[in-house]
């Protein structure tokens, strides 16, 4: 009897993991269009939403606590043994990208502090947790993703300040040490959190629980992302001339990332498993983080910047996929035909 209903819990418990697994799945078929409907779904509800903001802090650390259970020591020290890619993208996330959203932000919005200061935040937040399910979607290295994730992560509380401290100066007023406690408890303690749990239990964490709570990790970006669109529905309500421009400047800077990273990746020689990664990662960032920190620490009008990064970063992500593929089957290919070359002479000795 009680062997029997052992059995259906189990079966049930079976079944349930399966579905989320799919959901899982389905979700990320779909990744590239969950964000701009999340922000139309926030600008749509403004009303219903904006009294549950206070919960998005606590939801952005409980999804940062599950995408930190794929991290262990192990990875990370094998990444610190040989630091030079990991240096390599924290010099294009922090130094460059930085300065190419300031620069532009400065020749297109003069004498606009908020807009400025929206543009050196969306730079200066920490590379995106979602890189690990695209880096590896398309077999990159997701070792060096997962070591770059943790280590930016837990820097994030001096490197965002600093950045915007360094660049905006007295422009605007910046609540550094709220916004370093705000980092600390959303990002830095369930990182080390996750990472520690899978390692205590020798990587089962990340394995046996990991992937049947992903689904909710993008359940929770959706929400997140509502929210803050609800957030700042007013300027989306309402677009003019300037909210055009903006969508334009940060489709141009983001999609600068991405082509960085290509650049580097091909310059320096490295293999097809670190182009991918250092491809991503140059061109993605923890939007939903800086959302929560725009509209939190910030006037509205700083939000608008990274939220219209939303707006591409999936569906960019996306394309940099499709040319990362498109560009893998050239090099098969062109790896065969050369094959094929070296081996024909012999072929024709061996005959004669």
């Amino acid at each position: 009897m009680y062997a029997a209903a052992y059995m259906k819990v189990e079966d049930m418990l079976n079944g349930i993991r399966n579905g989320l697994l799919r959901s899982n799945t389905l979700l990320e078929k779909i990744m590239p269009l969950l964000t701009p409907a999340a922000i139309a779904f926030g600008v749509l509800n403004e009303s219903r939403l904006l009294p549950f903001t206070w919960l998005v802090p606590w939801i952005f650390a409980f999804m940062t606590l599950i995408g930190s259970l794929k991290s262990n020591l192990r990875d990370l020290l094998a990444v610190l043994l040989k630091p030079q890619k990991l240096i390599i993208l924290m010099v294009i996330l922090h130094v460059v990208m930085p300065l190419i959203g300031w620069i532009a932000a400065k020749a297109f919005f003069p004498g606009d502090p908020y807009t400025v200061t929206g543009y050196v935040l969306l730079f200066a937040i920490p590379t995106g947790v979602v890189s690990v399910v695209w880096v590896s979607m398309h077999g990159g290295n997701v070792a060096l993703t997962l070591a770059l994730i943790l280590i930016d992560t837990l820097l994030s509380p001096l490197i965002v300040p600093g950045t915007l401290h360094l660049l905006m100066g007295a422009s605007v007023e910046i609540q550094l040490g709220e916004m370093m406690k705000g980092l600390l408890w959303m990002v830095v303690l369930p990182s080390l959190a996750g990472m520690l749990l899978n390692q205590w239990t020798k990587g089962a964490a990340g394995k046996v629980y990991g992937p049947p709570l992903a689904p909710f990790v993008k359940v929770g970006l959706f929400i997140v992302v509502s929210m803050n669109g609800a957030s700042i529905a007013r300027y989306l309500k309402h677009p003019d001339g300037k909210l055009a421009l903006i969508l334009f400047v940060t489709f141009g800077t983001v999609v600068l990332g991405y082509v960085i990273g290509a650049l580097v990746s091909r310059r320096l020689h490295w293999d097809y498993e670190n182009s991918v990664a250092v491809q991503f990662n140059s061109g993605m960032r923890n939007l939903s983080a800086g959302a929560v920190l725009a509209v939190k620490y910030f006037p509205p009008a700083v939000a608008l910047p990274v939220i219209s990064g939303m707006l591409f970063q999936q569906i960019l992500a996306a394309c940099s996929g499709f040319v990362i593929r498109s560009r893998m089957r050239r090099m098969q290919s062109e790896d065969a035909a050369a094959q094929s070359t070296s081996t024909s002479p012999r072929e024709t000795t061996i005959s004669s």
